[in-house]
């Protein structure tokens, strides 16, 4: 009984300790659309073997073997596989999965996620750090991608002083949106531009009613695509909803993005900060 109490008391150890060296990343699965993002940025996609389904980005993916949904993962879809080298996020799962793969002596890295410029550099620089890549061409995209960073980091600290409110909308229940409170993927992109939450009373993504989207009334408004679908373009979902008594509507400060672009924390997460940065400061 020892012996089984030492293992799992060390499990969550080895797993957070992702950024080693993999012995051998011929063969690799992600469960996790940033870490596919990176990975592709990184000219290492000829190794993918397997990716989730959050995994959509580039269009190329469609073409890689499928192992379900980063949270509802199963054992043997991914050893089916024959992985070497199996990458994923926090949210990866179930737990059960995650103990069964370490269990059988995989090469099993979950990649911390801090919801920020720094933190998207950080995750770069720990899967290249896995995959054993040191080409100076490929340190040289992370060099053009700091530079960036840097841009989106002066922009934000700008717009901090200027007390601009945003709602950011994941999906739409009916008429009521479901918006980004503390603590969530959404709140970490405005701070990430230098904006303020109007939704920071609460955690986590909820629905919230017509009498708190007036009470909020925020300068910008961002929805994702996915949240757009039931309605034909964004005059329909002003028209339609109590987003119209809004600043932002009236203004016409409502945008539309693609959710993983904005709230998956990948590659592509840094040029989307950094061009709504540049809409919030003018």
């Amino acid at each position: 009984m020892r012996k089984i109490y030492i293992f799992f008391l060390l499990l969550p150890f080895s797993i957070w300790s992702a950024c080693d060296k993999s012995n051998d990343p011929s063969r690799v699965v992600i469960a996790g659309g940033s870490i596919t993002e990176i990975v592709y940025f990184l000219e290492y996609e000829d190794k993918l073997v397997g990716i989730d389904v959050t995994s959509n980005f580039p269009e190329e993916t469609s073409e890689i073997p499928s192992i379900g949904y980063v949270r509802a993962l199963s054992t043997e879809g991914i050893l089916s596989l024959k992985p070497s080298l199996i990458l994923g996020e926090e949210d990866m799962g179930p737990p059960l999965v995650i103990n069964q793969l370490k269990l059988t002596g995989m090469d099993l890295k979950i990649i911390n996620e801090d919801r920020s410029a720094q933190g998207i550099l950080e995750k770069i620089e720990c899967v290249s750090k896995i995959l054993g890549i040191t080409t100076q061409e490929r340190l040289n995209k992370i060099k053009n991608l700091t530079r960036d960073i840097n841009l989106l980091q002066s922009i934000a600290k700008k717009n901090e002083d200027k007390d601009i409110r945003i709602m950011l909308i994941l999906n739409m229940q009916g008429t009521s949106p479901i918006v980004a409170g503390q603590n969530t993927s959404g709140d970490g992109f405005i701070k990430m531009v230098g904006g303020k939450n109007v939704a920071s009373n609460f955690e986590g993504w909820k629905p919230i009613s017509s009498e708190s989207i007036i009470a909020y009334d925020p300068h910008f408004i961002i929805i994702t695509e996915r949240g757009m679908s039931s309605f034909s373009d964004i005059e329909s979902l002003s028209n339609t909803t109590a987003l119209k008594f809004t600043n932002a509507a009236q203004l016409g400060k409502i945008y539309s993005e693609d959710g993983m672009a904005m709230l998956g924390f990948g590659v592509r997460t840094i040029k989307t900060a950094l061009n709504f940065a540049e809409i919030f400061s003018k």
